[in-house]
């Protein structure tokens, strides 16, 4: 089931790069940001209580807590910088940069969370790289 809430992700990434240019012509980035923030927060707790998982809340460790509000803080970096390079820049090159972040998140995996370096992933993550220059040159 994973592998489809995946390829869901990645359509919906998708359309979020395409949904956004558009959206923010002629606007600041940052407040066309700060804009879809608002609608993603609206929605995530929307699903949370219309699936009940707020009784969790209590459950919520501190160590939990300060990584998931570190994990918030770079998720609200990347989203700024992301729309300010696609308002200044083709999506169809920015995105390939965005994305990028695979590779980069490999390494941080292996390095942090100590996961197996394999020769697939090895090459995959040479390929992706790769691949990234060449549709960014």
């Amino acid at each position: 089931m994973w592998i489809l809430y995946a390829v869901l992700s990645a359509v919906f990434a998708a359309l979020t790069s395409i949904l956004a240019k558009v959206g923010i012509e002629k606007i600041d980035s940052n407040l066309a940001t700060a804009i879809r923030t608002a609608v993603v927060l609206v929605m995530a707790w929307g699903i949370v209580f219309l699936t009940g998982a707020q009784a969790g809340l209590r459950q919520i460790g501190g160590r939990s807590m300060v990584f998931l509000v570190l994990s918030g803080l770079a998720t609200g970096a990347s989203w700024l910088f992301y729309y300010k390079a696609i308002q200044m820049g083709e999506v169809s090159r920015v995105v390939p940069i965005d994305k990028f972040s695979v590779v980069i998140t490999m390494v941080l995996a292996f390095v942090f969370l100590h996961e197996k370096i394999t020769l697939k992933t090895a090459l995959g993550g040479v390929l992706i790289t790769a691949g990234t220059f060449v549709m960014i040159l």
